[in-house]
């Protein structure tokens, strides 16, 4: 890790509790949408864990760059 991180914190305190109770909502909602989406699709399964297996056996210095490389083309994912 080079130490740097995009992770925003947030300050939940500014929101109501209305709104807050509205995101709460809309993060379980997404969520579940998110789980039917991976179960109706298990070929993601596969490509997930073959990109893994890539980024263990090449060991990238930058793997952002590695997964925009196309790094599934040469697992035969076009």
């Amino acid at each position: 890790m080079t130490g740097r991180s995009n992770v925003v914190k947030l300050d939940r305190s500014v929101l109501s509790a209305e709104q807050q109770e509205k995101l709460n909502q809309f993060k379980i909602k997404t969520r579940i949408d998110n789980e039917n989406y991976l179960r109706s699709h298990p070929e993601i399964e596969l490509l997930v864990g073959d990109f893994i297996r890539n980024v263990l056996l090449q060991r990238p210095v930058d793997v952002r760059d590695f997964a925009a490389g196309g790094s599934l083309t040469c697992l035969g994912y076009d």
